[in-house]
C-alpha cells in the first residue's frame, strides 16, 4: 500500500487528482461526488497507481464488474504469513468464512443455507415491531424538543433490531455496535493502518469468541434467532459449520447496523437539505418508500467494494489483467446522468430508480428488505412525531470510512 509521501505526490500530479486517496481529505469526504462526476468524465474505468487498483464509475461499467468479476479477495492466512503479516492471520482466518468474500461454488452453498434464516417474508413481519421499537426511541427525545438522529434513532434501531434477529441478548447491543464500528472500519477503508491492526485483533478475537458461545449456549438452551436458524439450516443433508455460523453472524451484524445506521443519518441530512422535498414528503407520507430509494441512491451507504479481474478483460476501452484489483464505485454509478436524468437532484417520486446501493447480481445485500424497513419506518416515525424538525447548525463531521458513508452526529431541534 501507497505511504503518506506516495499521498503528497498524489495531489501534486494530473493523474493523481483522480486518486481515490482524496477521500482521506476531509473536504472529499464530506462532498465525493465531484471527484466521482470527473472520473466518470475524464477516465471511467481508471487505474490508481496510488491504490494498485481500476476504479471504475460508470454505472454500465460497475453492474458488469458486480456481475462477473471475482470476490474471492481476500489474502489467505498463508499468503499472509508469506508477506511477514501473519499476526493479521486471526483476521484472514475470518474473513475467508464470510460470503463477501467468496465465489461460487463456494458463496452459493453458504448464501443457500443463510438465507433460508433470513427470508422476506420472515422480514416483512418484523414491521410492526420495529416501529414499536422507533416509538419507544422517539418517546425518550421528544420532550427535549431535540436529539442527535445518529446516537438516539439511526445506531439504536439497527442495534436492537440485529440483536433480537440473531437471537442474543439487546443488552449486549453497546458491545455489538463497538464491534461492528470497528469491524467497518476495515472494511470500508483502503488504506493500510498498522496502528489499528492490535485493535482489529482483540475485535476480531472478542466477537468470534462471543458468537461461538452464543452458537454452544443456542445448543444447550435453544432459543429463536438467526444463530439458531443457521444452526439448523439445512439443504439436501448439507449444514454449516460452527465457523461459518460465527462468519455468517459476524457479517450480518456489522451489515446490518451500518448500512442502516448510515441509511437514515444520511436520509435525515438529505431531506434536510432540499425543503421542497421535505414537504412534498410530508403532505404525502405514502412516498416513504419511494424517498427512502431515492436516498439509497443520492447518498448511498454503502459507496464502493472490491473485486478481482478473473481472467484477462477488456472495460471502458482499457485492458485488465487477471487478478488486477477493481474497485466498483456504486455512489458514483449511481450519479451516472446517462442512467439517472438529472442525478445531482434529490427527487423522491424518481421513477426506474434501480440504483446499485445494495450491490448486484450474487451478491446482492441479503438484509436488503430489513434496511429499508428500518428506514421507511424510521423516517415515517419523524414526520408523523417530529413534524417540524430542522438541522440545529453547526459542523458536519463525517465518518472516517471512505466505504460505508455516514456523519458522526447529526443534530436536529424539534
Amino acid at each position: 500500500m501507497s505511504t503518506s509521501a506516495d499521498r503528497v505526490t498524489a495531489r501534486g500530479t494530473d493523474v493523481g487528482g483522480l486518486s481515490l486517496y482524496h477521500l482521506l481529505d476531509p473536504e472529499v469526504l464530506a462532498n465525493p461526488y465531484p471527484l466521482f462526476h470527473r472520473l466518470r468524465a475524464e477516465d471511467p474505468v481508471h487505474w490508481d497507481p496510488f491504490l494498485h487498483t481500476w476504479v471504475v464509475t460508470r454505472y454500465a461499467d460497475v453492474l458488469e464488474v458486480l456481475h462477473t468479476f471475482s470476490a474471492d479477495r481476500t489474502h489467505t492466512p498463508d499468503k499472509l504469513k508469506a508477506m511477514g503479516l501473519s499476526e493479521l492471520s486471526p483476521i484472514a482466518q475470518l474473513m475467508v468464512k464470510q460470503m463477501l468474500f467468496m465465489d461460487p461454488p463456494q458463496h452459493t452453498r453458504l448464501r443457500k443455507l443463510a438465507s433460508h434464516a433470513f427470508t422476506p417474508a420472515r422480514v416483512a413481519v418484523l414491521r410492526s415491531h420495529i416501529r414499536e421499537i422507533v416509538a419507544q426511541l422517539l418517546d425518550r427525545v421528544e420532550p427535549e424538543h431535540q436529539m442527535d438522529v445518529i446516537r438516539d434513532l439511526a445506531e439504536p434501531l439497527p442495534a436492537i433490531v440485529t440483536a433480537e434477529m440473531l437471537g442474543v441478548p439487546v443488552d449486549d447491543r453497546e458491545q455489538l455496535k463497538a464491534w461492528s464500528a470497528d469491524f467497518a472500519e476495515m472494511l470500508g477503508n483502503f488504506q493500510h493502518n498498522p496502528e489499528r491492526a492490535p485493535r482489529m485483533l482483540r475485535t476480531v478475537h472478542d466477537m468470534t469468541a462471543y458468537f461461538h458461545d452464543a452458537v454452544r449456549q443456542q445448543r444447550a438452551h435453544p432459543r429463536e434467532g438467526l444463530v439458531s436458524s443457521l444452526m439448523s439450516a439445512e439443504v439436501d443433508g448439507d449444514r454449516l459449520t460452527e465457523e461459518e455460523i460465527v462468519a455468517t453472524c459476524i457479517v450480518t451484524m456489522v451489515g446490518g447496523q451500518e448500512t442502516t445506521t448510515n441509511l437514515i443519518g444520511n436520509g435525515v441530512l438529505t431531506i434536510l437539505r432540499n425543503g421542497a422535498e421535505l414537504e412534498r414528503l410530508r403532505g404525502d407520507l405514502s412516498l416513504v418508500s419511494s424517498a427512502v430509494e431515492e436516498m439509497l441512491r443520492y447518498e448511498s451507504p454503502s459507496q464502493h467494494t472490491g473485486r478481482l479481474a478473473p481472467v484477462d478483460r477488456e472495460l471502458g476501452g482499457k485492458v485488465i489483467r487477471k487478478g488486477q484489483a477493481v474497485m466498483a464505485v456504486m455512489a458514483a454509478a449511481n450519479r451516472d446522468p446517462e442512467r439517472f436524468p438529472d442525478p445531482d437532484r434529490f427527487d423522491i417520486c424518481r421513477q426506474d430508480n434501480r440504483h446499485l446501493a445494495f450491490g448486484y447480481a450474487a451478491h446482492f445485500c441479503f438484509g436488503a428488505a430489513l434496511a429499508r424497513i428500518e428506514g421507511q419506518e424510521a423516517f415515517e416515525g419523524m414526520l408523523r412525531r417530529l413534524p417540524d424538525f430542522h438541522l440545529a447548525g453547526g459542523p458536519l463531521v463525517w465518518r472516517n470510512n471512505s466505504g460505508l458513508r455516514g456523519v458522526n452526529a447529526l443534530n436536529v431541534i424539534f
